[in-house]
């Protein structure tokens, strides 16, 4: 049976190519069969045996074609399943916590309850979404991220108020004002 398979399949795309051929020559036989009548009349049975003959051989022939091709991409495809298939057994193992896409979080050391994680322009909790896997990011006190006049970030909203920030922030600009 799978040689039969085979066979059919090496010949079904000479077969389409061949009944579209066929097809076509049905075609010109009948409208050059047509064109030798003057009367409409007798131009009908040319037409419709060497037209409608034409168009079914050239409709199987495609349809032969497409499944041809069809079988072609489908024997191209399971090749490259198998492929990938080969390429996946023998590929390392990857822990089962993982899918295959995401970095592994890393452990965040526990900080006291004053400290915070100093970002480049802003300070965060340690459970804040943008610095968890941000390894390279120290935890610095409350004191010393306004000292270097960190913000708060938007998102986790660590430390104390805004308000006592605020208050302490227009204290220290009228304090540059006194200075000059």
């Amino acid at each position: 049976m799978d040689r039969f398979r085979g066979l059919w399949g090496n010949v079904s795309g000479k077969l389409g190519l061949g009944f579209c051929l066929a097809g076509f020559v049905a075609i010109f036989l009948g409208w050059n069969g047509a064109a030798s009548y003057d009367r409409v009349p007798a131009q009908f049975p040319w037409l419709i045996s060497g037209g409608v003959t034409g168009l079914a051989l050239v409709f199987i022939g495609g349809a032969l074609l497409i499944v041809e091709n069809n079988r072609r991409d489908r024997a191209i495809l399971m090749a490259l399943l198998e492929e990938v298939r080969a390429a996946l057994e023998h590929a390392p193992a990857t822990p089962a916590a993982s899918n295959g896409f995401a970095r592994p979080t890393q452990a965040v050391a526990a900080i006291g309850a004053d400290m915070v994680i100093a970002g480049t322009s802003s300070y965060h909790d340690q459970g804040c979404r943008l610095v968890a896997d941000r390894p390279d990011l120290d935890p610095i006190s409350l004191d010393e991220a306004e000292e270097r006049d960190l913000t708060a970030c938007r998102i986790c909203n660590p430390g104390r108020t805004a308000t006592r920030k605020t208050a302490k922030k227009s204290s220290s600009k009228a304090r540059a004002k006194s200075r000059r």
